[in-house]
């Protein structure tokens, strides 16, 4: 299984002058990006393209149009080396002219974003262009994916930018903050550096940035990889791609029987997504929650499951905003849903409660039963209390429901459940283990049974595990809209 995660690798501090020779010009990033030969400039100053002409920044920005995998994509890049990448009134203008034709066109938009924000040197000129980026990316949302690489130090509105597409990927070398760690020792005193204050392993961390790559080389290919998954424009559907079969064994061969064991649901959706291939979206972020891109007979799905293997898949105030927004994403892409469930439900306690998990609980709540795309949710192995709903349930709005035959479904778990029903039996047999164990055995049989669920209709078919790919593909095609 390939599974799309960026490599944990040890901290060392890096020169400038080191980090310099591992950085690409903009226009060496974008033609990475692109399709080879691809890649044309607007606004740049070349007034050909012949051969032996080469593209240059203009005003601290080089953007253009090209392709990826033959698909229009319209992209920009700022220069560090031009005043700092700082923006100014002719810098936002190439911006925004080449988000103008992206919407015009019906293409993603992909920007290479290091800037140390407004330039001084024109005041509120300056200022007026993040004003008007701002607003064009609002409005762009409506139309084409939007997809943000921070490659260097990314300050004030060059940091906010990036917050408002779909996709922020950061390098290694990135940094994004509002204010620096000078103002930050101005301000309050406090001693930080840049990594501390907006390295990419804070930002991977909070969800600001999604996904991560160690050089510039890999953040294009990831984002290549990522606008495969993607339409054109909103409203379009994605390219299928020739379908190619999973890597590994059989779905459940990770999964252990016993219901508090752990294991990586990412195993689970490798053995069922074209060869084996998630790209994890903050994958650092929440990870109790898991949230992928992959590809089911080779048309793309967004993927949301419970991981048992952080908190045991228990939900919480952040894994809830995290599946929202994901989900909320996915049906904008009109990317159908697959959603994996393994959850003792959300988390108790008097911090999530302050945390707010009622709202972030209810905002998932929103997303699914929002979403107009096909929704098809799979119980492996417990899903128990409001999460059985949250997770997509049946009634919700999930268009189809299938759980493998010993999943749990039910409002709590079986001793939890016989110690309130049943708990003046048990307390006149003053603590009998065995007692209370035949109890939660009967109610387990009764009430949390994949059987019973499909029988009451809350499940619409208890599948074999081996055919979960089969039948997802089927529904999916079935319900393909």
């Amino acid at each position: 299984m390939t599974v799309a995660v960026a490599p944990r690798t040890q901290v060392t501090t890096r020169t400038e002058a080191e980090e310099a020779r591992e950085s690409l010009t903009p226009l060496e990033r974008l033609e990475a990006l692109c399709d080879p030969a691809s890649f044309r400039a607007i606004r740049s100053g070349v007034v050909s393209h012949r051969a032996g002409d080469r593209a240059r920044s203009g005003d601290g920005v080089l953007a253009g149009a090209g392709t990826v995998d033959g698909r229009p994509v319209f992209c920009y890049a700022q220069d560090p080396s031009f005043m700092g990448g700082s923006l100014g009134e002719a810098h936002a203008e190439s911006i925004v002219r080449v988000m103008s034709l992206a919407g015009q066109a019906g293409a993603p938009v992909v920007g290479f974003v290091e800037s140390g924000g407004a330039r001084l040197q024109e005041g509120h000129a300056a200022l007026a262009g993040y004003g008007r980026i701002f607003r064009a990316s609002v409005e762009l949302s409506e139309l084409v994916p939007q997809v943000t690489v921070v490659t260097g130090v990314s300050a004030g509105g060059g940091a906010y930018s990036p917050a408002l597409t779909d996709f922020v990927l950061m390098t290694d070398r990135a940094r994004m903050f509002l204010t620096g760690p000078k103002v930050v020792r101005q301000a309050l005193g406090e001693d930080v550096s840049m990594d501390e204050l907006g390295g990419t392993r804070v930002h991977e961390r909070n969800g600001v940035c999604q996904l991560t790559a160690g050089s510039e080389l890999d953040a294009t290919e990831r984002v290549r990889d990522l606008l495969s998954h993607l339409p054109n424009a909103l409203g379009e559907r994605t390219p299928a791609l020739p379908p190619a079969r999973p890597h590994g064994g059989a779905p459940d061969a990770s999964v252990p029987a016993e219901a508090r064991r752990v294991y990586d649901v990412r195993d689970v959706a490798g053995a069922i997504v074209d060869s084996g291939h998630l790209l994890e979206a903050s994958p650092r972020w929440a990870p109790n929650m898991v949230t992928a891109f992959g590809r089911i007979e080779g048309r793309s799905v967004g993927i949301i499951a419970n991981q048992p293997r952080r908190l045991g898949g228990v939900i919480d105030s952040v894994a809830s905003e995290k599946a929202a927004l994901f989900v909320d994403a996915c049906n904008r892409f009109r990317l159908p849903l697959v959603v994996l469930v393994d959850t003792p439900g959300f988390m108790p306690g008097t911090r999530q409660e302050g945390l707010g998990v009622i709202r972030h609980g209810a905002s998932l709540l929103r997303a699914f039963a929002g979403a107009r795309v096909p929704k098809v949710t799979v119980v492996l192995r417990k899903a128990y209390g409001g999460a059985v709903i949250t997770m997509n349930s049946k009634d919700l709005g999930a268009d189809m429901v299938f759980a493998w035959p010993d999943a749990e479904i039910g409002i709590m778990a079986a001793n939890q459940a016989v110690g309130i029903v049943n708990r003046r039996q048990i307390a006149e047999a003053d603590g009998d283990e065995g007692l209370r164990e035949a109890l939660a055995g009967a109610y387990a049989d009764e009430h949390l049974n994949a059987d019973a669920a499909a029988a009451s209709g809350f499940v619409d078919e208890v599948i074999d595990p081996a055919e979960t790919r089969e039948r997802l593909a089927w529904a999916l095609h079935a319900l393909e809209r």
